[in-house]
């Protein structure tokens, strides 16, 4: 096995945690009310923290789908 193969289970583990934390970090934006209809939800635009955040979000997603891809195809 290449050196590739032993470090990708720790690089996945790696994105895995931070993927966790970007997504528990972030704020809901609607309360239970919202999903039966109720409450007067109100839209606005990302900004600052809550932008990079969201962007991090993505970017640790599509990174973790690639590592795993590219795990099934090593073994």
């Amino acid at each position: 096995m290449s050196i590739f193969a032993n470090i990708l289970p720790i690089v996945q583990i790696v994105i895995c945690v931070s993927l966790i934390l970007s997504i528990l970090l972030q704020n809901r934006g609607g309360s239970a009310g919202g999903v039966f209809g109720g409450g007067g939800a109100s839209y606005y635009t990302k900004r600052g923290f809550e932008k990079a955040l969201f962007a991090a979000t993505i970017i640790l997603g599509i990174l973790f789908v690639a590592s795993a891809i590219v795990s099934l195809l090593i073994r």
